[in-house]
This record gives structure tokens, sequence and C-alpha cells, in this order.
């Protein structure tokens, strides 16, 4: 049996000096897009017994290797479209809590009013999509009944349908996804990655519309409890690429996935962080990258900062580190502040 081979592209490179490297062969892009990679690590081995060693891009794009040449492309190919909304360039998701209890923003707008407000606001600031969500995941978190769920947030969907953004609905309940799509939403939104449901991936099949994937150990409410993994990067690489294959099976198509690494679901203060500085690693998935780090506890436990709506600096800190590796989406509360930071660093990096 051979090594499971991974590639992490590395020797990130922007503006003219990525667009020049590519052209002479020595550096390519990550997922079609602006940021270009000049390095990579390549990793072999099972998570907890791998190996790795760093070559240039250019050693590796002459390689005779047909299992590299595929994850090369992977990586390197334009991701399409997410509900019409080109990822050529960082886009920015909003989020919308119709909820009591969400972590940072519980009972602010558990009105159908209220959401609609605030996510218009959030869609004049900046947000390319709103993430419109009536069950909170937050740790420790109990489930809530599909039909209650559905009666938060079809009201805000279908407020909002003749807004500008992409209207994506966060919930991992089939009810609640066939709702939210007769409603108007462009996207599904899963935590579970249409695995809390047994009904949700026909229910994303029969929907048509593109799915968000994301990482998670455990389910929310125990999921802090005691989480460990050998190697975190490859565990949540194996645990999508996995999720892809069985959402393909299913009759969901690559081109229509996203995938989310799953900041702070059912993961450590050092996990965190080794999942945002590998976060390039999952480009290997061949689809767009979607990071949702905004106000998570371990930007409170790395800042003394115990309240989540202070949280913003450390926020767009985790946001520009995931841009930074070519993320194509950043799921923010603070949609203003983020799309400002995005425009200097857009501008500083050509």
């Amino acid at each position: 049996m051979t090594d499971q081979l991974y590639l992490r592209p590395i020797g990130f490179l922007y503006g003219n000096t990525a667009r020049d490297a590519v052209s002479e062969g020595e550096a390519a892009p990550l997922g079609g897009g602006t940021v270009a990679f000049s390095m990579v690590e390549v990793i072999e081995g099972a998570p907890g017994k791998s190996k790795s060693r760093r070559h240039a891009f250019a050693t590796l794009g002459a390689s005779a290797d047909a299992s590299l040449q595929a994850l090369l492309e992977r990586i390197t190919a334009a991701r399409a479209p997410l509900a019409g909304l080109t990822l050529d360039t960082p886009r920015i998701m909003g989020v919308v809590n119709v909820t009591p209890d969400s972590f940072s923003d519980g009972g602010l707008y558990d009105t159908a009013e209220a959401a609609i407000a605030h996510a218009a606001r959030l869609a004049e600031e900046g947000a390319d999509i709103l993430d419109i969500g009536g069950e909170s995941t937050r740790p420790g978190a109990d489930a809530v009944e599909a039909a209650y769920e559905a009666e938060r947030i079809v009201p805000v969907i279908e407020g909002l349908r003749g807004t500008k953004a992409v209207l994506s609905a966060d919930t991992r309940k089939a009810e609640v996804m066939r709702a939210a799509a007769a409603a108007g939403a462009h996207v599904l939104n899963d935590v579970s990655a249409l695995t809390y449901d047994s009904e949700s991936l026909k229910a994303a099949k029969a929907s048509g519309l593109p799915v968000v994937l994301m990482h998670a150990q455990g389910d929310p409410r125990t999921m802090q409890d005691d989480p460990t993994y050998d190697d975190v990067l490859l565990e949540v690489f194996d645990y999508l690429a996995a999720r892809i294959a069985a959402c393909e099976q299913a009759g969901v198509p690559r081109a229509r996935l996203v995938c989310d690494p799953g900041i702070g679901f059912g993961k450590t203060l050092e996990h965190n962080l080794k999942l945002l500085q590998g976060l390039s690693l999952l480009h290997g998935l061949g689809v767009p990258l979607l990071l949702g780090a905004s106000r998570k506890r371990f930007i409170g436990t790395l800042a003394g900062q115990p309240d989540a709506q202070r949280r913003a600096p450390g926020s767009i800190a985790a946001a520009l580190a995931g841009v930074a590796q070519g993320v194509q989406i950043v799921r923010v509360h603070d949609v203003a502040e983020t799309r400002q930071a995005l425009t200097v660093w857009n501008a500083i990096n050509g």
C-alpha cells in the first residue's frame, strides 16, 4: 500500500511578482486566483506518521509522477463561480444569526425584521454573501427543532430576495434546507458536512444549490469536551475529501461544493492555529475554501479578550491570514472593517 500524498503550497507570491513567476513557470496560482506559490511541502504517510520535504514548484511541475500531477492540477485549477459569484477575488460572507443564543450576537437579530435590517446593512457594507442561520452551533448548544428553525430563517430569506448579495442558509437539517431553497436561498451551508441528517444528501442534490461542507469533530453540545487528533491538518483534509466523495457518489458534483476547515468546531487552541498555519494544503481538495474564524474563542484566548464583540481586530488578522493563503471566502461578523482591511491588503499586494 502506497503512502497517502498531500501537497501544501508555500512560498506565496502576490501582484506583479506572482504574475511574472507564473508566466515563467516558477510558480502556479492557488485555485486559479491571484495568489501564487513558488514552493511545495510534499507530505507522505498517515496522520501522525507522515514525513515531509520541500521542493521548488518548478521541480515538481516537471515531475512524471501522475498522482502528483493530478494533485497539482486540483490545487491550481480555477474554481467554479458560487451561485454566479466569481471567486477570482476574496469574497466576504456576512453572518446573520436569527437566534437568541449564538455566541457573539445571540438575541440581537432574533426577529425577522431585525435580521433583515441587519443583513441589508451588511450587504451595503460590502458582504458578497449573507449566511442566515436559525440554530446556534456554539460549543454547548442544544439542537433546535427543524420546524422552529425554518420559521426563523425563511421569512428572512424571503425578505432579502431583492438584495444584491448571494443568500446562504446555514443549517444541518434536510427539512430546513428544502424550505430555504424554496424561499430563495442560493447556497446551503452545513456545519456537519451533510452528515447530521440522513436526508441531507438527498435534499442537497434535489436543491441543485452549491453546498458548503464544514469539518467538525463531534456535536456542538459536546465538541469541545476533549478534541484529539494525531495530525489535525491531515485529518481535516481526509474528512473533507471523504465528504466530497460521498457527495459526488450521491449526485452532488464537486463543482457545487465548498469546504470549510471548521475553526473552533471540536478543536483546541493548538488545533486551530495548526489549521490556520497550514490552510493552503486544503486547496488539494479541488474546491473553493471558506474560512470562518470571526470572533472565535481562540482569538479571545490569545488576546485576553473575553467579550466576543470586541474581537474584530483578531478576526481581521485571521481573515487576512487566510486570504494570504488563497482562501476564496471569509465568513465574518464585522463586514465593514473586513472590507476595509481587504481593500488595503489588495492594494498593497497588487
